[in-house]
């Protein structure tokens, strides 16, 4: 295929990229969204995670939430689980780099508040009861870029609650394929840049983690909690939790 070929073809995948945005498809769901398994299993996970945020947290009629990732997309059942559940949805403030006003109608009480990729949060300092961000994470770049956004995360709220799918689970849910992952990530970014799959191949885009990753994106001083949460036995999400400060 000649350069100017690749160039074109990769030209008109953004594109599709860009009107899948504009009628209420996001592009991280862009792959998973044609496959119903996947979506079914990524439900009931988030319910669960849902379920153990409840309790661990317990947040009260009075307590402010910010949600940080909230999607544009509407046709998946598992997008914007928190609001979806969340009792006390007054109190939500979400916010995002696409465009999830649509959750303002849809859940009279949340306020939605757009972000530009890698800004500070425009948000002053430990505003929020709780900071809650699920499946975003992996999605910020590299290693220090991921911990700028945590560090920012645990700026504006009293306490934190953050999700990130498990590196070492047996399937890669952006793009349903088993075991690829598993290689180095040079090998894994090389071989997928050759496929269908070649948005995930960037770092930018998808940069997995496992425990060991997610525990130093915090600094020293912040005690962070961190759980597995699992499907059929097998650790399938990870989550960090606790107070913002030491």
């Amino acid at each position: 295929m000649s350069s100017y070929s690749k160039h074109t073809k990769c030209k008109t995948r953004e594109r599709n990229m860009t009107l899948h945005h504009q009628n209420g498809y996001s592009a991280y769901y862009m792959h998973s969204s044609k496959l119903l398994l996947a979506s079914r299993v990524s439900f009931y996970v988030r319910k669960q995670m849902f379920r153990f945020f409840m309790e661990i947290m317990r947040p009260t009629e009075a307590t402010s939430i910010l949600d940080i990732g909230v999607t544009c997309d509407r046709t998946q059942q598992e997008s914007n689980y928190f609001e979806q559940f969340y009792p006390y949805k007054k109190n939500i403030v979400c916010a995002g780099i696409e465009d999830g006003s649509h959750l303002q109608h849809q859940y009279p009480g949340v306020v939605f508040v757009p972000l530009q990729a890698g800004q500070p949060l425009p948000f002053s300092d430990k505003q929020f009861d709780i900071s809650f961000c699920s499946a975003v994470i992996e999605h910020t770049g590299n290693r220090k870029e991921q911990q700028v956004f945590v560090r920012e995360m645990l700026r504006v709220s009293q306490h934190f609650f953050l999700t990130t799918p498990n590196r070492w689970f047996p399937v890669e849910m952006h793009t349903g394929l088993p075991l690829l992952h598993y290689l180095p990530v040079d090998c894994y970014r090389a071989i997928l840049a050759k496929t269908k799959f070649r948005y995930w191949s960037y770092e930018k885009n998808l940069n997995l983690l496992d425990i060991e990753n997610l525990r130093r994106l915090f600094l020293p001083y912040v005690v962070a909690n961190l759980v597995k949460i699992r499907l059929l036995g097998i650790p399938s999400n990870l989550v960090a939790y606790g107070k913002s400060t030491g």
